[in-house]
């Protein structure tokens, strides 16, 4: 399963070639099946990308959003992802809020994780996954040292405890789940990430690397990311 890496030249051309991917993965989607099931990652990389799809016209009554992961917050706490998306985007634009399929982790890891494996359990791939990574290689609430969900009975939804970023409860869908989608984009800006893409390039085994949907994933790095 290919990781396709590619850099951008410059700020708008990294925000250009993002956007590319969320407008021809949901033109696909909605030209085939009528339906664009879309997953959000969360952090201050993708908030770029969600506010440039808020300016846009599309066929938001057809799509259908869920989110990679989320923080066991309150619904308002600024820290939650989805949160962040609404005020970006989905407030924004004429999603049908039943279309905005938002992680109830205020109820709890466990309960939540239960309960959004349920909802999800009709869907069939998604569309299109979007992910970041993080400056110690994980992805989604996937971190280093924990279960990351790649067995074949993983479930689809995971409850972390114990995770080495505040908070330390989330919940996260599996890597198993993440990679059942029909195109993967890992968005990555910045230098703090770099060390992370080079280990990733440079085969250490990273939850970042565990998301291998059959179709390949692409990366879009900038230029601060990428350089060795």
């Amino acid at each position: 399963m290919e990781t396709r890496w590619h850099v951008a030249q410059g700020e708008a051309d990294w925000l250009r070639q993002a956007v590319a991917y969320v407008q021809a993965a949901g033109a696909r989607a909605l030209r085939e099946r009528g339906v664009f099931h879309v997953v959000l990652a969360g952090g201050g990389t993708p908030r770029k990308v969600y506010e440039q799809l808020a300016q846009e016209q599309h066929d938001w009554a057809h799509w259908q959003v869920w989110f990679g992961d989320e923080r066991c917050l309150p619904p308002n706490d600024p820290e939650r992802n989805s949160r962040m998306a609404q005020e970006a985007w989905l407030s924004q634009v004429a999603i049908p809020p039943q279309n905005i399929h938002v992680i109830p982790a205020e109820w709890g890891a466990a309960a939540a994780a239960e309960s959004y494996g349920r909802e999800l359990g009709a869907i069939g791939a998604f569309d299109l996954v979007l992910l970041g990574i993080g400056e110690d290689g994980h992805t989604a609430s996937l971190f280093p040292g924990h279960d990351w969900g790649e067995a074949i009975d993983a479930p689809d939804v995971l409850a972390v405890f114990d995770a080495p970023k505040p908070p330390p409860e989330r919940v996260s869908l599996s890597a198993r789940r993440l990679s059942r989608a029909e195109v993967v984009l890992f968005l990555v800006a910045g230098a703090g990430k770099r060390e992370a893409v080079k280990a990733w390039r440079g085969g250490v085994t990273l939850p970042a690397a565990a998301i291998r949907p059959a179709c390949g994933a692409d990366v879009l790095l900038d230029a601060a990311s990428a350089l060795p």
